[in-house]
């Protein structure tokens, strides 16, 4: 793939996901030439996602749909979205920062390992269960978006193109990950590790051995939005930056 096309990748592979998992849970959906969202069907502002728009009438559209929902909700503003970032602002939302878009051949990835550690796929419910819990120990809002996560999971079943994962220490459940094939490539998300076994190169070995599940499944390239903390360790598996994703932020008050 060129570099433009795998800029291209990053935002439609994190573009289908997020409208998968918000019809799954109950979202408004649209995707027209004008605009591509999902809205409603989430408590986490990240899932309350605008991932196209192509006029700036978009942005005051959102707003109001996530006003009628009730509920927090975000822009995600890749290279091909044309909005003034300073529109989305000035209609009241807010700066959430950044995820840098990175992409590598999976076959060129670099190889990690860690003693005791091993990888299985979540295939039912008994084990999407353990992966929830594993996810509430220490991701994003924890408990509250591992639950909502996890019961949009269970209605997407556990066929490609999920492939969820568990990690395991010395019979522990210690990590996370989830691959979405999408876009022609393989997203990889949700990639955690319980704070008490942090920086001993689960991660990176988790990352590694659900990608090599990615490749296995026909996918050759692995892209991912990182962030701050996961950056350097993806850049030693050999995942490079192609663009920034930049995020958009709103809530309700009161």
């Amino acid at each position: 793939m060129t570099d433009a096309e795998l800029v291209r990748a990053i935002e439609d592979n994190l573009a289908e996901l997020l409208m998968a998992m918000g019809a799954a849970g109950g979202g408004e959906q649209r995707d027209d030439a004008e605009a591509r969202w999902t809205i409603g069907g989430s408590p986490i502002d990240y899932h309350n996602a605008v991932v196209a728009a192509y006029d700036v009438a978009a942005v005051a559209e959102s707003l109001a749909l996530l006003k009628k929902h009730g509920v927090p909700g975000s822009w995600h503003a890749g290279p091909s979205m044309p909005i003034s970032r300073a529109a989305i602002q000035a209609a009241g939302f807010v700066s959430g920062g950044s995820e840098p878009g990175m992409a590598v051949r999976i076959e060129e990835l670099v190889p990690a390992d860690v003693p005791g550690l091993s990888l299985t796929r979540v295939g039912d419910d008994d084990a999407l269960t353990v992966w929830e819990a594993t996810l509430g120990r220490g991701f994003g809002e924890g408990e509250r978006e591992a639950r909502w996560v996890a019961s949009v999971y269970r209605k997407l079943g556990y066929g490609d193109p999920w492939q969820h994962y568990i990690g395991w220490l010395d019979g522990t459940p210690v990590g996370t990950a989830t691959v979405f094939l999408g876009a022609g490539v393989a997203g990889l998300y949700f990639v955690m590790t319980v704070p008490e076994v942090r920086r001993r190169g689960i991660g990176a070995a988790i990352t590694y051995g659900a990608l090599r599940g990615a490749l296995e499944a026909g996918a050759e390239y692995a892209v991912l939005g990182s962030s701050p903390a996961g950056r350097s360790v993806y850049e030693r598996l050999g995942f490079r930056e192609y663009c920034t994703i930049e995020l958009y932020e709103w809530a309700p008050t009161g």
